[in-house]
């Protein structure tokens, strides 16, 4: 759904490594490393400049007499503020005047952060014991050891060696052919390096799995850092460059020997950064999805040893590729015909250190952190340890940890109550469909047939998946975390030419998100986030509807956003709309790209309307669902309803209260610029701003007049779902 590159969390596009050629959307946006704060004033929404509306007097009655609905807190508002000229510093203003972020954060929100952090708490309670604990039960014994090897800095700081034994594997390279099996050496342990190769869902057969090779290799975030020409970009290439220089001081080269290798990976990661796609083209499907088969990826990059890397890295046998970016390899192709095998080895040992830093010793780490903290992040302080290790052990053994998280954590009660809100909203969804007078009766069956058809998945896999034949080792973390990502990486390739296992989830249950996958047409909301402020079992119906329920409806809406309205009902890629319905749907969507395109986002970076176009939608289809299943809800309900009324805002004040609150947020700069330029999700204060301008529903709740700033005028006013 968000976001945490970084695991904030998914409302987030998935950022985890294993899952970067998904095409999936999260609540969040990709994972963040985070840090502490200037106090950084709430943002007013761009939208009009006519003279605010007065506070209606319902408004200002909802300050005294009633006591405040359960599930919203007012020390988080600042009711000073006019909801109809900024409802984030309304809704939020509070929050945002007394919090700060953490050091060791780039960002901090009141949802997904905070619940982030209480969940580690459980894990690292759960990791601690199996670590003290001799025990012959498999699974505590594989967590005792993963986390135990992971704490043991002392361990840690005797790594080197290890590491230069790996190391000099992968630098001495005399033919394109050693350059093939070493690529797919590092391949084989989810090491990103030269290019990326998984297995996934045929695009347009969703029945089954082939293997994928897809640009990659770059070590700053993306694509733009190294190809654009404005000075905050060009000032981080400087500071790459002298990090990759400090990692090789710090491995043991001369200054004059770290330096040249430091420009050769900065010329080949720029070298493949301009044959990559932008983040923008990769959002339409048709552009990563050519099944060139491996003899057309042999005839398109000739020069790549392709059968010896084949051998090497697991995939099965078969001739199924999908060759997500052709020219890409074209371009690999003609870099290994052009350069020396030699000069290779620099560039694949910083991308193997950069891969398994949290097992290295500290001045190794801390050089990283310096690094992205400086340029990327903004962060004070490195993470502690502790977490580190929980996250590392939550992404290595899953499946493991998620039990224990689960019998703590996560109660019948939540599912059940989860799982009606679910269908609840979908039917709010059907009910939809019929009042879309842009929609012709052809493609509105074929819609109702897909949202029919969602899978839905809640809280935790129905089916646990298995770890046999893993072996770990307590005294080495560097040999348990390569032993976990081989052991992973092998289970994604062996998937390939095998029908689509649709029971599979995509991440661990203790994670705070949620997505849409199109190629399964599943929505899934892990047990993670089903906790305060997105689902809270005390609070009253409106605010679960406006937490939780826009988190449900956003993901349901994804299905329809201009990404996966392009999937059919079953999974497969294929145009199932009438050309008067697609038109229609083009046009609406153009008006919420230039509505976002409008936004600043921070200092003098504007915000992507078309790379944030999907969650954009879908945060505004998701509010316009959930409150009206919220309605509809309560009229079957007249016990809640009169509940609600009883409380000192209305039901649709609580309601756009409830979803406000969970997303109050601080960010870094540096993280929000970076953000800016790669995440597929605005900014927190315009995931509440945004939306609430176009909706009638939102306007009534708080009596705004036309001209105020929180409504856009009936021109620009956007709608699609």
């Amino acid at each position: 759904m968000d976001h945490p590159p970084g695991p904030c969390p998914c409302f987030l596009e998935i950022a985890l490594k294993r899952l970067a050629l998904l095409a999936a959307s999260c609540v969040l946006g990709t994972a963040c490393k985070t840090a502490e704060p200037a106090p950084e004033p709430p943002r007013a929404t761009p939208v009009a400049t006519a003279p605010a509306s007065p506070p209606s007097a319902e408004v200002a009655m909802a300050d005294a007499t009633r006591p405040v609905p359960p599930g919203l807190d007012l020390a988080v508002m600042d009711t000073s503020v006019n909801p109809c000229d900024d409802f984030y510093a309304y809704a939020c203003g509070g929050w945002l005047k007394t919090t700060e972020i953490p050091a060791d954060r780039s960002r901090w929100s009141r949802g997904f952060e905070t619940v982030a952090e209480r969940n580690e708490q459980v894990l690292r309670d759960i990791l601690t014991s199996a670590a003290a604990t001799k025990s012959a039960d498999r699974a505590t014994e594989m967590l005792g050891d993963y986390y135990g090897a992971c704490m043991d800095e002392a361990a840690l700081e005797q790594s080197m060696p290890a590491l230069k034994a790996q190391l000099a594997k992968l630098t001495s390279l005399k033919s394109a052919n050693d350059l093939a099996k070493t690529v797919a050496w590092l391949h084989a342990r989810g090491v990103d390096s030269l290019f990326r190769i998984t297995s996934d869902q045929d695009l347009k057969d969703a029945t089954l799995v082939i293997g994928v090779v897809d640009q990659g290799g770059l070590g700053m975030p993306d694509r733009d850092y190294y190809l654009k020409d404005d000075a905050k970009m060009k000032e981080a290439r400087v500071a790459y460059q002298e990090h990759v220089k400090n990692v090789f001081l710090l491995l043991g080269d001369k200054p004059e020997m770290a330096t040249r290798k430091a420009q050769g990976i900065l010329a080949i990661e720029t070298r493949l950064a301009g044959a990559s796609l932008s983040k923008v083209e990769r959002r339409d499907p048709e552009k990563t999805y050519h099944r060139l088969e491996r003899k057309g990826l042999q005839t398109t990059a000739p020069a790549f040893g392709w059968d010896v890397y084949f051998k090497q890295v697991g995939l099965p046998e078969g001739d199924a590729l999908n060759v997500a970016h052709p020219a890409f390899f074209q371009t690999v192709s003609a870099m290994v015909r052009e350069q020396r095998p030699g000069d290779w080895g620099p560039y694949l040992a910083y991308h193997f250190v950069d891969s398994v830093r949290d097992t290295l010793p500290k001045k190794l780490q801390e050089e990283f952190f310096r690094f992205e903290s400086s340029v990327l992040t903004g962060a004070k302080e490195d993470i502690a340890r502790w977490k580190k290790c929980v996250r590392s052990t939550d992404a290595a053994l899953p499946h493991v940890l998620a039990q224990p998280f689960i019998a703590r954590t996560f109660g019948a009660d939540g599912k059940a109550t989860t799982s009606d809100m679910v269908g609840q909203i979908e039917k709010s969804f059907e009910r939809n469909l019929d009042t879309l007078s842009w929609m012709d009766a052809e493609t509105k069956a074929k819609a109702l047939e897909k949202v029919q058809k969602i899978t839905n998945k809640i809280g935790y896999p129905d089916v646990w998946r298995s770890y046999e034949g893993l072996k770990l080792d307590r005294a080495s973390f560097l040999q348990s975390y390569l032993a976990t990502e081989a052991f992973e990486q092998a289970r994604q390739l062996r998937k390939a030419g095998k029908p689509v296992d649709r029971a599979e989830w995509l991440m661990s249950p203790p994670t705070v998100n949620a997505y849409y996958n199109p190629a399964t047409n599943e929505i899934v909301f892990p047990a993670g986030i089903l906790q305060p402020p997105f689902f809270n079992r005390e609070a009253s119906a409106p605010v679960n509807f406006g937490a939780m329920g826009m988190v449900v409806g956003h993901e349901i809406t994804h299905g329809f956003d201009d990404e996966g309205r392009l999937f059919d009902a079953d999974g497969n890629l294929k145009q199932w709309w009438t050309d008067a319905s697609d038109k229609a749907f083009r046009e609406r969507v153009a008006c919420v790209q230039r509505q976002y395109d409008g936004y600043t986002a921070v200092d003098d970076v504007k915000v992507n309307g078309k790379l944030t176009l999907g969650e954009n939608v879908a945060d505004l289809g998701g509010l316009k669902l959930s409150f009206a299943a919220m309605q509809a809800y309560l009229a079957a309900h007249p016990e809640k309803a009169s509940e609600a009324q009883a409380y000192r805002f209305s039901p649709a004040q609580q309601f756009f209260l409830g979803y406000a609150q969970s997303w109050c947020s601080k960010i870094r700069d540096a993280a929000a610029r970076q953000r800016a330029l790669t995440d597929s999700h605005s900014p927190a204060f315009l995931r509440v701003n945004g939306p609430v301008t176009n909706l009638q529903q939102f306007q009534q709740a708080f009596s705004c007049q036309a001209g105020a700033k929180m409504v856009a005028p009936a021109a620009n006013r956007c709608e699609v779902w």
